[in-house]
């Protein structure tokens, strides 16, 4: 019967040490990994029982929610240019393309013009 007994306690000596390895930082309670570890060593069936108990944070279906860290505050980063808007309506935008339009015909004239005054041959 003590060796079943011994055998219990190095089995939950290691579940526990290997719980404590792969646990998340932020999923261990009270004190750090590497102190859990010492006293799960050191005192295997008080240690196991207490990391079990106290110890472990046990979440919802094994989701792992990191704890909030402080951390030093940032500088402020400068916010990226912002495109600029047009408020003009859909009519002011037509009527600005017309005039557009019309500039650009008027421009190809004059330039028609000017060729048939300097050549009056038309050649």
């Amino acid at each position: 019967m003590p060796f079943l007994f011994t055998i219990l306690v190095v089995a939950l000596m290691i579940g526990a040490l290997v719980d404590i390895i792969t646990r998340d930082d932020s999923q261990v309670k009270h004190l750090p990994k590497m102190v859990w570890i010492i006293i799960v060593i050191l005192l295997p069936l008080i240690g196991s029982l207490l990391w079990f108990g106290i110890g472990r944070e046990y979440g919802d279906g094994g989701i792992r929610i990191p704890r909030l860290r402080r951390e030093a505050p940032q500088a402020p980063t400068q916010a990226p240019p912002m495109r600029p808007v047009d408020t003009r309506t859909t009519e002011q935008q037509i009527a600005d393309l017309d005039r557009e339009i019309e500039e650009w015909r008027l421009r190809e004239e004059i330039e028609k013009r000017k060729h048939e005054r300097d050549d009056p041959s038309g050649s």
